[in-house]
């Protein structure tokens, strides 16, 4: 099963130094379990937006140190852009994507922020579904008169008195806001006219604080000599990018001017872009149909998704696919060693023998891959004989056919895996001698694969009640190990 994740989009104070930038990437990529999605610079607003998904904790930590490494390297008092800004990093919220709820967000939010307050003197309020009160939990209204404004208050208003931290701005890094909250999506509409006036006025048109669409805050900025209406949409079931935008459309065709693009800054759900293709098209079944979508079913999940489902606590995947994955890595490799091998003039003696190599290795790297399914089927068969009612008379010999199954796969997993390692040694001998390492780490993968896959020949014969049954499998398994 895979384990839970979060989503995290944390937004910096910073848009234009590269070398601040990449800091802040390493702080966050250097957490185990991270995996940055998306980096969007912004110059003319002086802004960062990192999106990460995580397991909860991963997710947190990473937050924490790119928060250490902002209020090193980011200094409001010397900080100006078109987006209104509190801190050196700004806003941190946390998002439940897969087996977290959104209370598991609001407690993840507070601990960050009792510890950014306690460790780094920042003062932190928290906001959205992570509020301790009302009137904060909209991000403008804790944002409000932004750093300057902010540091003219905290301190000597109770009213802006922070939920965590010191009663004093920091001097540099400011304040950061943190919380938890659904799915936002900051989109941005660029109008053909350099009038802010009129973006401020369309925008004020349609935010929920002004009566007009619900979920939905908006201002007017200049951006690059051009109008932009710029919007972070609250809740995309709500109010969607394809409403907000037709909205904005009429409202400036009203006035004459026509939309020259729009943006999307961080990330989007899919179902954010199909909405506007499906209402466009008159298409109320475009999911069914998309592509791309079967193709993802059909080839299942990715190494990282695999390898979360392998750290996780349901036994299958286990360490016999894991034994037949590290057979078919090895696999890969011989055959990368051959492919840089044949076609060089250096190795025209041996280019028949390096493609007799590849042709096998690609075969025996396509039937491991199998087997990595076919071992976590196996263990789920037996999960089911053992699931037998005890008074069942069939239960003992349903259970001994499941283990002989789940001791057969393994084996093949030997065999397959004991060849791949004797065409280790063969291509490393005579193959691209700049390749040799990775043959040897071929060699070296494939020789783990016979190891743990015969250790899961030995436990699941060991397990059968007719033991006698499955003695051949075991006496082959032990012999390709010796």
């Amino acid at each position: 099963m895979a384990s839970p994740l979060v989503e995290c989009v944390p937004n910096f104070s910073e848009g234009r130094n590269q070398q601040t930038i990449d800091a802040l990437r390493a702080a966050l990529t250097g957490v185990a379990g991270v995996r940055l999605l998306d980096v969007q610079s912004d110059a003319a607003h002086h802004r960062s937006v990192f999106t990460l998904v995580a397991p909860p904790a991963a997710a947190a930590e990473a937050a924490f140190r790119a928060v250490a490494v902002a209020r090193e390297r980011i200094d409001l008092t010397k900080h100006s852009g078109e987006h209104p800004r509190m801190g050196a990093i700004d806003v941190v919220p946390f998002i439940p994507v897969r087996d977290v709820t959104m209370d598991d967000c609001v407690a993840l939010a507070r601990q960050l922020a009792e510890r950014v307050g306690r460790e780094l003197e920042i003062p932190v309020y928290l906001y959205a579904r992570a509020a301790a009160r009302p009137e904060r939990e909209r991000l403008p209204d804790v944002r409000k008169g932004e750093f300057e404004g902010l540091r003219e208050r905290i301190g000597s208003d109770a009213a802006a008195d922070p939920d965590f931290g010191p009663r004093r701005i920091h001097p540099t890094a400011g304040a950061t806001a943190i919380g938890a909250r659904p799915f936002l999506v900051a989109y941005n509409i660029y109008l053909a006219s350099p009038d802010v006036a009129i973006a401020k006025e369309i925008a004020k048109k349609i935010r929920t604080s002004s009566g007009g669409l619900p979920a939905v805050q908006a201002s007017g900025f200049d951006v690059g000599g051009r109008a932009q209406v710029s919007m972070n949409l609250l809740d995309i079931d709500v109010t969607s990018p394809a409403v907000v935008f037709t909205a904005v459309r009429d409202l400036a065709a009203a006035r004459g001017i026509a939309i020259v693009r729009s943006e999307i800054v961080g990330l989007i759900p899919e179902r954010g872009i199909l909405g506007a293709g499906t209402d466009f098209l008159l298409l109320p079944d475009a999911a069914d149909h998309l592509l791309e979508a079967k193709i993802r079913a059909a080839e299942g999940p990715t190494l990282d998704g695999w390898l979360e489902e392998l750290a996780g606590a349901n036994p299958v995947p286990g360490g016999g696919s894991a034994a037949a994955l590290a057979g078919a890595l090895a696999g890969a490799l011989v055959a990368m060693v051959a492919r840089l091998t044949i076609g060089r003039k250096a190795y025209a003696a041996v280019d028949e023998q390096a493609r007799a190599i590849l042709g096998e290795a690609d075969v025996l790297r396509g039937e491991l891959r199998r087997l990595v399914d076919d071992d976590a089927a196996a263990y789920t068969r037996v999960s089911t004989a053992y699931k037998v009612p005890k008074d069942d008379p069939a239960r003992g010999a349903a259970i001994d056919t499941a283990l002989l199954g789940a001791a057969v796969t393994p084996l093949d997993v030997a065999r397959r895996a004991t060849r791949l390692g004797e065409l280790a040694r063969e291509i490393g001998a005579i193959g691209n001698k700049n390749a040799r390492s990775d043959a040897k780490v071929a060699e070296e993968l494939a020789r783990t694969a016979v190891i743990g896959a015969v250790e899961n020949v030995r436990v699941n014969v060991v397990s059968m009640s007719d033991q006698k049954a499955g003695a051949g499998v075991l006496q082959e398994a032990e012999k390709l190990h010796s």
